[in-house]
């Protein structure tokens, strides 16, 4: 494990986007981060980026990939791809937790038993919305 004191690796006051979210893990490839740039879905201080747009200390960048919203602060440029420990110190998550899921009883039936049958299916659904059952 890396030491929190571990100075940081020096580099540029600004780099681009792509390379930057590449180089602290944000994103697994740097040809992902571009076609994030490209598909619209990577914005520096709420503004629509492209690949080539620059980054410095100070810039918020919001990031979706793959259903998931990150949006993170940038306190230290580095251009080369650093360990996971290092990367995370690069940045500033300010993601927002997501809700709970509400997640209900997984209802399963027996493999072959066929199709659930009417008292079956009014069982489910009051299952499933938890609606108390007739007295």
């Amino acid at each position: 494990m890396t030491d929190p004191s571990t100075p940081l690796p020096s580099g540029p006051d600004t780099t681009r986007v792509d390379r930057w979210l590449w180089a602290v893990r944000l994103t697994k490839t740097r040809s992902d981060a571009a076609q994030a740039c490209r598909g619209g879905h990577v914005r520096v201080n709420d503004r629509p980026a492209k690949a080539a747009t620059t980054v410095k200390v100070g810039d918020r960048v919001r990031l979706r990939l793959h259903g998931i919203t990150r949006i993170v602060d940038v306190t230290h440029i580095i251009v080369k791809r650093v360990g996971a420990p290092l990367a995370v110190r690069c940045y500033d998550d300010l993601t927002p937790t997501p809700p709970p899921e509400a997640t209900g009883p997984v209802i399963r039936r027996d493999r072959g038993a066929g199709r659930p049958t009417k008292k079956d299916r009014r069982m489910l659904e009051r299952l499933r919305s938890d609606v108390p059952p007739p007295a």
